[in-house]
């Protein structure tokens, strides 16, 4: 009686040596090659430059906070990259070992562009190496423009020159143009001395003028004759680029950095939006009264100049709102203040979030926050791109009157001059000495009117010079 095989095991224990070497690790990804042959495929991923804000296109490594060889986990600060507004630390998605670091400190590199290569083990670190290596060699030239259709194609030929008539030999009767006989006459020129160029031997005045000695005009060329072609019209929302000045000998040229590259960029785009500015006086005694009561508690000038603004916001809507695309109102459902801070190296606007809601004691709070982050540079984006309106104070700077540039995306910026003493008339025309301070706002004029405006520093000014409800 013959016994039944064993069963066949797959196990690799059971396995030869040779065939084990083929078995692939649990978890390993791989692909089966058109000849059957298995393939272990080594995971070598890239670090790429993040995108840390709306309007940042390249991005500076500061420093790396892994170097290569060190071994990272997920959700490791690798590299700390300056934005455009701020310094961020970016961190890696994947455990591994940074192989290859492909942009130094110092460096800059667009959004998008691989800045290191991490493997995942030490065995896929070679791989990295010559990875890495592609990367550097293989950055595509760029190849020459290929030729147009209108460029690769020959000019066609000329059309065949007519041939002009033989001009007819001195002596004999030719055809003679009314103009022609009256310029001979004039110059005393015997036409049957005259060899004709014209069609068919005609005379012509200017054979008259030769015969006469006169030098004859110059004719302009069909070239310079031709009425030059049409300037197009600019587009709505074009900005002048402005012409490249040469350097003044002995200055010394110092490039923008990242901060200030961006602040020339919103500025420029802001030529853009079709502006107005409205000025307007308020009496700032009492709000001055208030401030020395809660300037101890932390409380500065500019919280209770913030939070007048948004309870006037509140009011008026439509200053709030933004118009992006230049056909539709946007109106921002929250009202947040972004406030201009002068940092080393640049300008920047921390928001205060929903600045009519909270009460002024914690936007203190938020704003001592903020202030400390912008100067460290470690604002993160939500922190500075979500205004709805900006307020500039350079009053705490004695600066008494100043228009601010609108920022792009939003509706109106206020500008806040200083508090001055000012001799003033009530409406019996009594004179009294009140502090004042001018006030000018900015607008976009597609969103925003002059009533509405008005309407709106109207109530403004009625909360500063009445600032018991800032304290509710």
């Amino acid at each position: 009686m013959a016994t039944a095989p064993a069963p066949l095991s797959l196990s690799a224990s059971t396995l030869p040596a040779r065939l084990r070497a083929g078995v692939v690790p649990a978890g390993t990804r791989w692909r089966q090659p058109r000849r059957g042959r298995m393939v272990v495929r080594a995971k070598i991923r890239e670090i790429f430059m993040p995108a840390l804000s709306s309007t940042m296109t390249e991005g500076k490594i500061v420093s790396w906070s892994a170097g290569e060889g060190d071994r990272v986990s997920k959700g490791d600060a690798v590299v700390v990259v300056e934005s455009d507004k701020a310094d961020m630390d970016v961190e890696t998605f994947h455990d591994g070992i940074v192989a290859v670091v492909l942009v130094q400190a110092g460096e800059s590199a667009p959004v998008g562009a691989p800045i290191a290569l991490l493997a995942e083990s030490e065995e896929e670190v070679p791989l990295a190496l010559a990875k890495a290596q592609e990367l550097s060699n293989g950055q595509p030239q760029q190849a020459p423009p290929a030729p147009t259709e209108d460029a690769a194609a020959a000019p066609p030929p000329l059309p065949a020159a007519t041939t002009a008539p033989a001009p007819v030999a001195a002596g004999t009767k030719g055809i003679t143009s009314p103009h022609a006989k009256k310029l001979a006459k004039q110059h005393r020129v015997d036409l049957a001395k005259i060899t004709g160029t014209g069609p068919y031997g005609r005379i012509t005045p200017a054979d008259i003028e030769a015969a006469a000695g006169i030098k004859p005009k110059s004719e302009p060329t069909p070239a310079a004759a031709a009425a030059p072609p049409p300037v197009a019209a600019p587009s709505v929302g074009a900005v002048p680029q402005a012409a490249v000045l040469p350097p003044v000998p002995g200055a010394t040229v110092v490039p923008f950095t990242t901060m200030q590259a961006a602040v020339s960029k919103n500025m420029v785009e802001s030529l853009a939006v079709p502006a107005f500015r409205v000025g307007y006086p308020i009496v700032t005694d009492k709000l001055d009264e208030l401030y020395e009561k809660v300037k101890p508690k932390g409380v500065t000038m500019t919280v209770l100049l913030a939070k007048a603004a948004a309870m006037a916001l509140a009011q008026h809507p439509v200053v709030n709102s933004t118009c992006r695309d230049g056909k539709s109102f946007t109106y921002n459902s929250n009202i947040n203040i972004a406030v201009a801070v002068a940092i080393d190296g640049g300008l920047i606007t921390p928001v205060l979030q929903d600045a009519d809601k909270l009460d002024i004691y914690l936007l203190s709070q938020n704003w001592k926050d903020l202030v400390k982050k912008a100067r460290a540079k470690q604002l993160q984006p939500n922190d500075y791109n979500s205004g709805t309106f900006t307020l500039s104070n350079l009053g705490m700077f004695g600066v008494d009157r100043f228009d601010a540039i609108l920022p792009p995306g939003q509706g109106a910026i206020m500008a806040v001059g200083a508090s001055k003493p000012t001799v003033v008339a009530d409406k019996d025309g009594f004179f009294s000495v009140k502090s004042k301070m001018l006030v000018n706002v900015t607008a976009d004029h597609r969103i925003v009117y002059g009533a509405d405006l008005a309407a709106f520093l109207q109530t403004f000014a009625k909360i500063i010079e009445d600032p018991e409800s800032l304290t509710l």
